[in-house]
C-alpha cells in the first residue's frame, strides 16, 4: 500500500498493490498492521455501505467528541468525488478540504481523520460507496456543514441544477454560521 500525503495534514490517500492476471485482479483492502504502521493507530469498529446514482451529493457530514470518528472510505462501484474538509478552530488549514476522486477501478481509499466534515458527490450513474469508521454512529452528535458554502468554493463537478440531496442535507449552515467546531489541539484519530 502506498500512502500519499495531501496538503492537509493527517488526510492521506491510500493505494494499494494490485495484482493482475488474465483471470482478473487480486489486493488487500485493509491491513490492521500495515496501516497503522503507514497512517496512524486506530481500531475500525463500524463498516457502512451507500448505493446513490448520479448527482447525489452526501455530506458534509461529522460527529462531534465523544462519537467523533475517522473514517477509511472508497468506492466499489462507479465513481466520485470525495471531500474531507478542516474544521478545527485554530488549525493552520481550517475551511480548507482535500478533494480526490475515488473510483471502482483506481481502487484508492481515503482517510478522513476526526475534525473534518465529509461528504461525496457521485460522478458516475451509480455508485457503491464503503467506509470504516473508528467509532460508533451516534444520531446525537451528528453534525453537517453547507455542500454549497461559497467560502469552501467546492467544484463537486455536477452542475447544481443535477444535484440531488436529502432534505437533511439542505439545512445545513455555512462554516462562518456554524455554532460548534473542532478544537485543533484535539487528536485526529
Amino acid at each position: 500500500m502506498e500512502v500519499i500525503k495531501t496538503t492537509i495534514e493527517g488526510v492521506v490517500i491510500l493505494e494499494p498493490q494490485i495484482f493482475k492476471d488474465d483471470r482478473g485482479y487480486f489486493f488487500e483492502s485493509f491491513s490492521q498492521r500495515e496501516f497503522e504502521e503507514k497512517v496512524c493507530k486506530t481500531v475500525f469498529v463500524q463498516d457502512n455501505e451507500s448505493k446513490s446514482s448520479y448527482g447525489v451529493i452526501r455530506g458534509l457530514h461529522f460527529q462531534k467528541p465523544p462519537f467523533s470518528q475517522s473514517k477509511l472510505v472508497r468506492v466499489l462501484k462507479g465513481a466520485v468525488l470525495d471531500v474531507a474538509v478542516d474544521i478545527r478552530k485554530g488549525s493552520p488549514t481550517f475551511g480548507q478540504y482535500v478533494a480526490v476522486e475515488l473510483t471502482g477501478d483506481n481502487h484508492r481509499q481515503f482517510f478522513v481523520p476526526r475534525g473534518f466534515a465529509h461528504g461525496f458527490a457521485v460522478l458516475s450513474d451509480e455508485v457503491i460507496f464503503q467506509y470504516k469508521c473508528d467509532n460508533y454512529y451516534a444520531p446525537q452528535s451528528e453534525g453537517s456543514l453547507a455542500w454549497n458554502d461559497p467560502s469552501l468554493d467546492i467544484d463537486w463537478g455536477i452542475e447544481p441544477d443535477n444535484v440531488i440531496l436529502s432534505e437533511k442535507d439542505k439545512q445545513h449552515p455555512n462554516l462562518d454560521q456554524m455554532d460548534w467546531y473542532f478544537n485543533y489541539n484535539e487528536s485526529l484519530y
